[in-house]
C-alpha cells in the first residue's frame, strides 16, 4: 500500500497527456535520479552494511528502468537533453532532519514517498495514454515501483524502530501532499 496523503487530480493527467514528450523525458531524468541517490546513499552510509546489497540492487533496477525510458524517447523521436526539473524532490527534502541517524531515517522515506507518487502517476498514464507501447511501458513499472516504495520504508525501519518510522513517513506523506499542492503546473512527472 502507498503511503500518500493525497491523490493526484485529473488536471495533471489532462497536463501530462498534452505534454507526453516532457513527461517522458522527465520520467527518464527521474530514474537516472532514482539510480543515483541509491548509490549516493552506498557511498555515503558506507558502515550500514544492512542497506547496502539493497541499495545496489535497487540503483540498477533504477538504470534498467532509465535505460527503458531513453528506448521510448528514441521511438518518439524525443532527445534525450537538460531539462529543468520540478522543484518537488528539492521541496520535500527541506524536511529531512540534519541529525543522525534521523537524517537517514527522513532520506529513506522521502526516497520511499517520491516512489509511491511515481507509481501512482505512472498508473494514471497507464489507463489514460493512447499509445499502446507507453501504456504498457507504465503498466510494466508499477509492481517495481511500489516494491521501491515498501523497500525504501524496509531500510528505515532497518535504522530505527518501526512505530517511529510509521509515525515519521505520516508526518512526512503530508509534507509531501503540500509541496505537490503549491508545486507550479508544469509538464513534469513530480509537478
Amino acid at each position: 500500500m502507498l503511503s500518500l496523503a493525497s491523490t493526484t487530480g485529473r488536471a495533471w493527467v489532462e497536463r501530462a497527456c498534452a505534454h507526453l514528450d516532457e513527461i517522458l523525458l522527465d520520467h527518464a531524468h527521474c530514474e537516472k535520479k532514482a539510480a543515483s541517490t541509491a548509490v549516493s546513499l552506498l557511498f555515503k552510509y558506507v558502515e550500514r552494511r544492512e542497506l547496502l546489497v539493497t541499495l545496489s540492487q535497487l540503483a540498477r533496477e533504477e538504470l534498467g528502468h532509465f535505460e527503458q525510458v531513453l528506448a521510448q524517447l528514441a521511438a518518439h523521436g524525443v532527445a534525450f537533453r537538460h531539462q529543468v526539473p520540478s522543484p518537488y524532490a528539492g521541496q520535500l527534502m527541506k524536511a529531512v532532519r540534519a541529525r543522525e541517524p534521523e537524517r537517514l531515517v527522513d532520506t529513506l522515506l522521502c526516497s520511499a514517498l517520491i516512489e509511491a507518487r511515481s507509481c501512482e502517476r505512472m498508473r494514471l498514464l497507464a489507463e489514460a495514454l493512447d499509445d499502446p507501447a507507453l501504456a504498457r511501458l507504465y503498466r510494466g513499472l508499477l509492481a517495481a515501483e511500489a516494491r521501491h516504495h515498501e523497500t525504501y520504508v524496509e531500510l528505515a525501519t532497518a535504522v530505527a524502530p518501526a512505530a517511529h518510522v510509521r509515525t515519521r513517513l505520516r508526518e512526512l506523506a503530508l509534507h509531501e501532499a503540500a509541496v505537490l499542492a503549491s508545486a507550479p503546473p508544469i509538464a513534469r512527472l513530480h509537478a
